[in-house]
């Protein structure tokens, strides 16, 4: 239970991103947001431990970081700054049926009917939450926004595969640098010249960067390392009830009893999915997800 309540953290810190991005943040600059997000505090953390990846840990660093951070954080900044968050979520709800088919068609590790069905409640939950029939689709955010899960979905269960071979904050540092790395030339390019920036800017990227991004991040990969790979996945749908609910607080949004029967149902999915979880030990994913490796032997 420790576990599920640390690793809940993440997901509802992340819930706070969009009103973030939208009201503190420079407009229409999602690589830019990105990569401010990411290099920073993942610079911050590689320097303060001085731990480098060693043999294989540089390409696995690399394509964690990519996943997880680069790509997720591209996509989702770029879906952010042109849907409704409500269409975002609603295309995030489907990460928990992708980590359980992922899992499946890469690692052969079977399904569980109930799992499929607890998905599909929180699918359902979200949509009726967030989702608004009156809002405007735009194909490329669309697009972002599927993009945006399916790099994280990913690399959830990469990361569960692969294991983490040195301290919590120094892989975290690693991933969040190689994603920084990336995400910075693409935003100079696509971007340009980055804006002046106002003390709200600052306030906002400090929140993002140290909160939503190195704690988090540490937060989630820690319950990777702990939980089921889809009991993480499910976690991720405290996200957008707390992206309601800053909106209902924050923006003066309308809160209906549709959205409350919404979070009913994603808290009655997420309960299930987690007790289901804890019936048995996460040691019975060790025939499908190899075992930690001697990072000293990765030469």
């Amino acid at each position: 239970m420790r576990d599920i309540i640390l690793t809940s953290l993440a997901p509802i810190f992340w819930g706070t991103t969009y009103v973030i991005a939208t009201e503190l943040l420079p407009g229409n600059r999602p690589l830019l947001v990105a990569a401010i997000r990411a290099l920073p505090i993942g610079l911050m953390l590689v320097l303060s431990y001085r731990i480098f990846p060693k043999g294989i840990w540089w390409w696995r660093s690399l394509v964690l970081g990519a996943l997880n951070i680069g790509l997720f954080f591209a996509f989702l900044f770029l879906a952010t700054y042109r849907l409704s968050g409500g269409i975002v979520a609603t295309v995030g709800a489907i990460q928990p049926l992708l980590v359980i088919l992922f899992s499946w068609l890469l690692f052969g590790q079977r399904p569980l009917p109930l799992v499929m069905l607890f998905a599909g409640l929180g699918i359902a939950g979200v949509v009726l939450l967030v989702l608004d029939p009156a809002a405007q689709l735009d194909a490329l955010g669309v697009a972002a926004s599927i993009g945006a899960t399916l790099a994280m979905a990913s690399g959830v269960v990469l990361t569960k595969y692969w294991g983490r071979p040195v301290p919590l904050m120094v892989f975290t540092g690693w991933q969040l640098t190689a994603g920084g790395l990336i995400l910075a030339p693409l935003a100079w390019f696509f971007e340009g010249t980055p804006p002046s920036l106002t003390l709200t800017n600052a306030f906002g990227f400090t929140w993002l960067a140290l909160i939503n991004t190195g704690l988090s991040y540490a937060l989630w990969f820690r319950g990777i390392e702990k939980l089921r790979a889809w009991q993480v996945s499910f976690l991720g749908l405290l996200s957008p009830v707390v992206a309601a609910f800053a909106g209902f607080v924050i923006l003066n949004q309308t809160f209906s009893p549709i959205q409350m029967a919404g979070v009913v149902l994603i808290f009655f999915s997420l309960i299930l999915v987690q007790r289901l979880g804890m019936k048995n030990s996460p040691e019975d994913e060790s025939k499908h997800f190899s075992p930690k490796e001697n990072y000293n032997d990765k030469i």
